[in-house]
């Protein structure tokens, strides 16, 4: 656990140091393919372009590689940077406890935000900061898929960090590492596996909103990137079942590419950061890892990369004898806390006097009390999602986490299922309504949850995946079955990572209710009561104090159910932990 990352040959792997082999020459055309095609699209993404220029977008299928293309190199582009602030997020939140009392219900709050709401305010100021270049509508829509993706990643690096065993925690006191040493050596690899799970979950979590990230309205012209989402945009507006057919079949090339390229290979190099001593029959397998394990010019570039990378892990070294126990946390003292405490208040009291303000001053009292009533129905509808998806998903979920032959099958079939865009499913779901008169405000409810179940799924395969194999066979020289098995081991083992698919599944179900509640398709619109109906189709009347209502009422609702219940269940899962 607390060896430096590398890339690590197996035993019976024969690798020639003494100059290129087979395997480099195998390895070459494929990296030089890569990076040509990615550069390519690069450069059309920095293209000349002004606002009021018609981009075309053709449902011809000869343009979809190069549309999967464009859409992929955005995907992976916001997947960084979401990387990047899922990193720093937990380090900070966890080890500064006057930061966590904000960091985490910001997060909650952002989470909840529709991603229109996020694209509304940031295209002006990214088309201001690259004028007269596609760059700026770029940028604007790979930080819609950012929004889509880093909460989650967030949250998963956050638990993982949070529920580190006290055992690892001492060791590495008696190592004397720094905040700095220990986040490297000891929080990020513990945390590895199950942030790569929310890796694919958070890519999925992109396909799922692309058609709102590709599409982008400025300035009353509508703006189509060339990409996979506004491909599914145009053939929804023209009605056009054959190009859905080509996108679909686009979107299952284009995650499989990625799984065997990216994830399968990373999923099995973090194998060996599992919490255990033995792997037993758990080993995940990648035949490009294989192939990168038998390279010399990949085994002498990681070996240099790593070397490189490791002396930084001698900075902020700490000079204390390790004798005595330091919280994980930086401690404040009693009077700034207090302090701390109530600058919070005052803000929070600041903001409920504007929000009052602004219900007289705009919408009035009689619309909050119906807003509320709206968003009551669609907590109803979120957490009766989530109970009966749970109650599906989990048995299934461990199942296939114990079962790594299993979970690799799956692995690629999960991610295309939560990827699936639901605009997809819109003219099934208004054929089947319209011709058994079906009731909008119950059959319209599973879209909600249909793209946001697997957030479940995939974390409690992570968890499940991450059960010592030690663990288990204890379990089994004791004799436990059934019920029992599940109640001391399999549960408690995978709660945590439970906890933690659950809220990101709550918060983008409530997210979804905005395309699950009001369906169109053609001239036919099927509309269900609840907050997200309401929020779509006061954003089509231009009703902007309506739509700030619409939001400002489904953050607080998924803030107070975060903090009064989820969170709750977080506690109880980290002491569970300790």
């Amino acid at each position: 656990m607390f060896e430096l990352f590398k890339l690590q040959t197996r035993d019976d792997v024969v690798v020639d140091d003494k100059g290129p082999n087979r395997w480099d020459w195998a390895l070459l055309p494929l990296i030089l393919a890569l990076l040509s095609i990615f550069a390519f699209a690069a450069m059309q993404m920095s293209r000349p372009f002004s606002v009021g220029e018609a981009l075309q977008v053709s449902l011809d299928p000869w343009y979809l590689p190069y549309y999967l293309l464009r859409t992929i190199l955005r995907m992976f582009t916001a997947l960084g940077f979401s990387l990047l602030f899922s990193l720093t997020f937990a380090a900070i939140a966890v080890k500064y406890a006057a930061a966590e009392k904000i960091m985490i219900p910001a997060l909650d709050i952002l989470q909840s935000v529709p991603i229109l709401g996020f694209q509304a305010i940031a295209i002006a100021p990214f088309i201001a900061l690259f004028p007269g270049n596609l760059l700026g509508v770029e940028c604007a829509a790979i930080f819609a898929i950012f929004t889509s993706q880093a909460w989650n990643m967030a949250f998963s690096l956050y638990q993982s960090m949070r529920t580190v065993p006290s055992e690892l925690q001492e060791a590495a006191h008696i190592f004397r590492l720094s905040g700095w040493q220990r986040f490297w050596r000891l929080e990020f690899p513990f945390a590895m596996p199950g942030l790569l799970w929310n890796m694919m979950m958070s890519m999925s979590g992109g396909w799922f909103f692309l058609v709102a990230a590709e599409a982008i309205s400025v300035a009353g012209q509508d703006i189509k990137l060339p990409g996979i989402g506004s491909y599914i945009a145009v053939a929804i507006e023209a009605k056009d079942g054959y190009a859905i057919a080509w996108a679909i079949a686009a979107m299952l090339t284009g995650i499989l590419l990625y799984d065997q390229l990216f994830f399968r290979p990373l999923l099995a190099w973090a194998d060996k950061f599992r919490f255990e001593e033995s792997q037993g029959e758990t080993a995940q397998q990648s035949w490009l890892l294989d192939w990168m394990r038998n390279s010399s010019w990949v085994r002498s570039w990681t070996e240099s990369f790593w070397a490189f990378l490791s002396r930084g892990l001698g900075w902020f070294s700490v000079t204390y004898d390790g004798t005595s126990e330091r919280a994980l946390k930086k401690p404040m003292s009693p009077m700034w806390s207090r302090i701390w405490d109530g600058v919070l208040i005052v803000i929070t009291l600041l903001a409920i006097f504007r929000l009052i303000s602004f219900i007289h001053s705009d919408v009035g009292m009689s619309e909050v009390i119906h807003v509320f009533g709206l968003a009551t129905i669609t907590l109803v509808r979120v957490m009766l999602l989530i109970g009966l998806a749970s109650l599906v998903w989990v048995p299934i979920s461990v199942w296939i986490g114990l079962r790594p032959q299993y979970s690799q099958k799956v692995q690629a079939v999960a991610q295309f299922l939560a990827a699936f865009p639901v605009n997809l499913m819109f003219p099934l779901v208004v054929f089947m309504m319209v011709s058994f008169k079906l009731t909008p405000n119950i059959w319209l409810s599973p879209l909600m949850v249909f793209g946001t179940q697997w957030y479940i799924l995939f974390n409690v395969v992570a968890g499940a995946a991450t059960i010592p194999n030690e663990l288990r066979l204890a379990a089994d020289n004791l004799g436990l079955k059934g019920w029992l098995k599940w109640k001391r081991v399999y549960l408690p083992a995978i709660f945590p990572s439970y906890i933690t698919g659950a809220i990101t599944a709550s918060g983008g179900s409530w997210n979804a209710s905005i395309v699950a509640e009001y369906v169109t398709w053609g001239k036919t619109t099927l509309v269900a009561d609840g907050l997200g109906s309401y929020i779509k189709q006061m954003t089509e009347t231009g009703d902007f104090h309506r739509i700030a209502l619409g939001i400002g009422v489904m953050c607080i609702f998924v803030t107070l159910l975060n903090r009064f219940f989820w969170r709750k269940l977080y506690l109880l899962a980290e002491d569970r932990i300790r």
